[in-house]
């Protein structure tokens, strides 16, 4: 070993001598933080519901196993003691002492016995110790002693000149000290001296015991004495060494005759029947603080301990027991092993050992700094694969096979008995033992990969690799190279899986379940009983851990540690489940290990030191589960507790209603979880969840029943608690709403029945007045018709009429013109005489009044308002007037009018001028357009 060598394991060694071995049970630390009060705790009790009471200085707590509560010192001092008595919790504080009750609504209420026995105390009394003995109670201060009688609501005083430091009960007998003075005993209400011993007069009593019919006293700073008779003489026992060092302030005997003994500056010592120190737990050990006030042990043997900073919970009883390695001085456990008495530890940071029951410090195994993968005992060796190689250990020093460059991890051996097959980081090697020594022999060829999880089984060597799978090799029989290598098509990548042998079976574990190997068809087939060791969602690792010397076979998942042993009456595999808390530590995820110590004493290697599983301590407590408290929560947001005794009636408003409800259970390495329904809204179990309370919000009206139960570990509760309560209709709701909607719609039906009527009658009427109205605008528009039709024959008629008026005055034009022209002829002829006859006649025909009389008649026919219209505009119009005006409303020019009148056109145009002037028409007016107008 080179100089830098033996220096840096010195070193090593002196870091490792530092490691103090000790482990102790669970503590679960409470801080003010956690209580909501302040940091001194005095005295601790317990109900018979199994709920803890500790006095404060700033009230009074309870916990319930969930959850904390204080109340209020009832006259803001601090309580210095309290004792649960019957079903009151009995407390003292600064000049009062009095008991708390619960309410209907499950809450505490002080009542002050010190005020209704009108006491007289003295100034500034405190009490420390509450003590009940048949039918009184008594309340001690430092210079008195208060007797009260329950059965008569007295009391009795028995007063000091020197201070009484402690009252004590041994056996149905009250003691109590006198400093300076003695020990004295309570006989019918008197003080009788019981031993004024020097030894006790000197110094302060811690507690007294009975032991074989003697008083055990025990002191602060001595330890403890006999007092047999008056003789007095010190309790000889090994821990009078330690004892003479500490100062203890507080004390009880255990139910299993042990002794908790706390002190002012040293945490707590437990000290067996027969006077040895067990274990100090102090703050360097897990307690929260080294100064204890209280010692309580409760129903279930947890140890409480009010301390000058929070409140500790000890669970001594405990299957579990805890070395934690704080200072990280060992890393995280990979493999242990017991070998010759000695338990080694195999971690990230190298191997380390020390005896297996004696409580000696771990120190580190020289020549193996490195990570420690594996420690396999084979033929009385104890072999130790670590990352560079393989190492016998022989008297805790390493001796390192030669030859093998790569890591171990792990070694098994074969069936000759002279060889060993073991797993490195490459492939597969192969150890021999030559001249009572092991030596590397030979890798096999043909195989390079990793092999952490590989088994010799039918003269074949299975290998699985979490990221390539399951590989099946044939080597030859001298196991120097591999002939066939088959990947198994059915199995692939499976994170945290692994291969193992259990009872002449191959099994291969992996997240769905554990495989058996089958030869004959050459594959893996599920095992039903060995799958039953994890379920899919609790799975974590697939490693198993086989102990031979219990024959259990050990698996790790989320919530439990499983193992399969044989049954007591047949071979029949039976599975164990322990519950194991996530507040466990836990080992590195895919290197889990467990190995045997002795007796029923298992070591648990995690990350941050190991756990001792003790199983004789495994215990199937019955547990209740509780509703601590009801309150509902109204629209506007204010908070009612409510009685949980009575089944609730609860108006529409208060319609959000929050239950709290708790198992008193104080182990910390046991997880509560709680399970609730609600009969009426939400018939399914809800799922398990840590949170002790649960609210429903805007629950409609109608019957509910709330059903809680609890899960400890893996256990149910014995009960399922459960609260009826029922929600009021909404006043809009009510039977009389209901009956005014009754009425309303009764109403509301005739109304539009009514209304409907009336609307159909309307509607019937508006129908029959628009089909009359339809009919009568048909019947118009008939008329109109008809009215068209006769104006068209009208109109025809008129046609033909001024057709018939133009004919007619075309044949007196021509008529007219005709005559002329014959009268023209013959005035040209020679008989003048018969031709003046011939001419009267034709002047007659042309002046034929009777010509226009009918042309008269034609015209009115034609144009029958337009004479009456011309002679009402101008009266003065004479016949020739109106008859030139009928000429000219037919639109007949002056030449044709002139033959109409026997006159030249000349004539008629003076005709014109006339007519215009009786018109009085403008000179720029037409008299044509003028007549046509008319």
């Amino acid at each position: 070993m080179t100089r830098f060598s033996f220096l840096f394991f010195s070193i090593f060694l002196w870091v490792c001598s530092f490691l103090h071995s000790q482990e102790h049970p669970p503590i679960e630390v409470f801080s003010p933080k956690d209580y909501g009060a302040e940091t001194q705790n005095w005295s601790i009790s317990q109900s018979k519901e199994n709920y803890i009471y500790a006095a404060n200085n700033k009230g009074l707590l309870e916990f319930n196993g969930a959850n904390w509560q204080l109340y209020l010192s009832p006259n803001e001092t601090i309580i210095r003691s309290v004792n649960v008595i019957e079903n009151l919790i009995y407390t003292g504080s600064n000049r009062e002492f009095g008991y708390w009750q619960r309410n209907e609504f499950g809450l505490l209420y002080y009542t002050s016995l010190s005020k209704k026995l009108k006491v007289d105390f003295l100034e500034d009394e405190e009490f420390w110790n509450i003590i009940s003995i048949d039918d009184y109670i008594l309340f001690q201060s430092l210079k008195r002693i208060y007797i009260y009688n329950k059965t008569d609501a007295s009391y009795s005083i028995i007063d000091s000149e020197t201070i009484i430091y402690k009252i004590f009960k041994v056996d149905e007998t009250i003691y109590y000290q006198k400093t300076k003075d003695g020990i004295y005993k309570i006989e019918n209400g008197e003080s009788k001296l019981v031993s004024d011993h020097i030894i006790l007069k000197e110094n302060r009593l811690v507690n007294l015991f009975n032991q074989n019919d003697n008083l055990l006293i025990e002191t602060e700073n001595n330890g403890f004495y006999i007092l047999d008779n008056e003789a007095l003489y010190k309790w000889n026992i090994p821990a009078n060494k330690k004892l003479s060092e500490v100062s203890v302030f507080r004390s009880i005997q255990l139910k299993d005759n042990s002794f908790i003994l706390g002190t002012r500056s040293n945490g707590i010592l437990h000290l067996t029947p027969n006077g040895t120190i067990d274990y100090n737990i102090d703050t360097f050990h897990g307690l929260s603080n080294n100064t204890v006030h209280g010692v309580f042990e409760d129903a279930e043997n947890n140890i409480w301990l009010a301390l000058e900073n929070g409140i500790n919970c000890i669970n001594i009883k405990s299957p579990f027991k805890i070395y934690p390695d704080e200072k990280g001085k060992i890393g995280t456990i990979y493999t242990t092993s017991v070998f010759n008495g000695n338990l080694y530890l195999g971690t990230n940071q190298g191997l380390f050992h020390k005896p297996l029951e004696r409580q000696e410090n771990f120190k580190g195994v020289e020549g193996v700094q490195e990570a420690v993968w594996n420690l396999t005992i084979i033929d009385n060796t104890l072999f130790c694969g670590h990352d560079t190689g393989t190492s016998v250990i022989n008297n805790n020093i390493a001796e390192k096979i030669k030859g093998i460059q790569q890591g171990t991890w792990d070694i098994k051996s074969i069936n000759k008995t002279d060889l060993l097959l073991q797993g490195n980081y490459d492939g597969l090697y192969i150890l021999q033992k030559i001249n009572n020594k092991w030596v590397f022999r030979n890798k096999i060829e043909g195989f390079d990969l990793s092999s952490k999880f590989f088994e010799l089984y039918n003269n074949q060597i299975f290998v699985s690799h979490e990221y390539k799978g399951v590989f099946k090799i044939d080597v030859d029989k001298n196991f120097t190279k591999a002939l066939n290598i088959i990947k198994d098509p059915d199995l692939g990548k499976e994170l945290n899986s692994s291969i193992t042998k259990y009872n002449n079976k191959l099994l291969y574990i992996y997240k769905e379940g554990v495989l058996e190997y089958h030869a004959e068809i050459n594959k893996f087939l599920k095992d039903t009983v060995l799958s039953t060791l994890f379920s899919k969602e609790d799975y974590t690792s697939g490693r198993l851990e086989f102990n031979k010397e219990t024959n259990t076979l050990w698996s790790f998942s989320r919530s439990n540690l499983n193992y399969i042993s044989p049954s007591n009456l047949s071979n029949t595999l039976k599975v164990n489940r322990i519950p194991f808390s996530k507040s466990l530590p836990r080992g590195l995820t895919g290197y889990e290990n467990i190995s045997f110590l002795y007796n029923q004493k298992y070591l648990i290697g995690t990350s941050t030191g190991f756990v001792v599983l003790d199983l004789d301590k495994i215990s199937n407590i019955p547990y209740e589960i509780s509703i601590n408290s009801i309150t509902k929560h109204s629209i506007s947001n204010t908070r009612e507790t409510i009685n949980k005794n009575i089944n609730g009636n609860f108006k529409n408003k208060d319609n959000n209603i929050e239950f709290s409800f708790s198992v008193a259970e104080f182990d910390k390495y046991l997880d509560t979880e709680y399970q609730y329904q609600l009969e009426g809204m939400y018939p399914n179990w809800s799922n398990w969840s840590s949170k002790p309370t649960t609210l429903f919000e805007n629950l409609p009206f109608g019957d509910y029943t709330f059903n809680v139960r609890a899960k400890v570990g893996n256990a149910l509760t014995k009960n399922v608690a459960s609260y009826r309560f029922n929600i009021e209709r909404p006043w809009y709701l009510s039977n009389i709403m209901i009956a005014a909607y009754v009425i309303f719609v009764l109403l509301f039906s005739l109304m539009m029945h009514h209304i409907y009527k009336r609307y159909y009658r309307k509607q019937r009427e508006a129908l029959l007045q628009k089909t009359k109205r339809e009919l009568e605008l048909k019947e118009l528009a008939n008329r109109q018709q008809l009215m068209s039709f006769n104006n068209e024959k009208l109109r025809q008629d008129i046609d033909n009429k001024n057709r018939e008026l133009g004919i007619s005055t075309m044949s007196l034009i021509k008529k007219n013109e005709f005559l002329n022209s014959l009268k023209k002829e013959l005035q040209n002829v020679n008989d003048i005489k018969n031709v003046k006859q011939v001419i009267k006649i034709i002047d007659r025909n042309i002046n034929n009044t009777d010509d226009w009389n009918v042309f008269e008649e034609a015209f009115n026919n034609a144009d029958k308002d337009f004479l009456k219209k011309i002679k009402q505009e101008h009266p003065s119009l004479t016949s020739n007037d109106l008859r030139l005006c009928t000429y000219l409303r037919l639109n007949l020019s002056s030449k044709e009018i002139a033959p109409l009148l026997n006159i030249s056109p000349r004539s008629v145009e003076v005709k014109r001028y006339r007519l215009r002037k009786k018109m009085n028409l403008q000179h720029e007016s037409s008299l044509t357009d003028y007549i046509l107008e008319i």
